[in-house]
């Protein structure tokens, strides 16, 4: 299970680095995905949690609108390892689609953790009090 916020840099290459204390959990290659909703931000998910994921797309009805889904959904995927030091690369598209320029943010979410520009993870930030008050859901703490 993944939760904190963490503050890194691209360097000259687009690399950055996993955090130890979430790094652990990922083993040595992660798959990178665009987020599927209009969060401007990327998905790390280990390979177990990915392959549930692709058997729960594969187990969609046949349909013209599920093979459009799974379209739509898996080429937004790429495998990714993790360097010696704990490092992943990121290609251009990954940059370019979550508005990364050099500061980014990771954020362990449960089951995945997300990579946003800090311009975007500050955007987002500020919708939580709002959220938290809407909420129709009852967490105890």
């Amino acid at each position: 299970m993944s939760f904190g916020t963490y503050f890194h840099s691209i360097d000259a290459k687009n690399r950055f680095i996993i955090p130890a204390q979430l790094r652990s959990e990922l083993g040595d290659r992660i798959i990178l995905f665009r987020s599927p909703d209009e969060a401007k931000c990327i998905y790390i998910y280990t390979e177990e949690r990915w392959e549930e994921i692709c058997r729960e797309i594969d187990n969609l009805p046949p349909s013209p609108k599920s093979r459009h889904l799974q379209r739509a959904l898996l080429h937004a995927a790429i495998p990714v390892e993790l360097d010696k030091t704990g490092r992943i690369t990121l290609n251009q598209n990954f940059k370019e689609y979550a508005n990364i320029i050099k500061d980014v943010v990771i954020v362990g979410v449960s089951s995945r953790i997300e990579v946003w520009a800090q311009e975007e993870w500050d955007k987002e930030e500020e919708t939580f009090k709002d959220c938290l008050n809407e909420t129709e859901i009852e967490i105890r703490f």
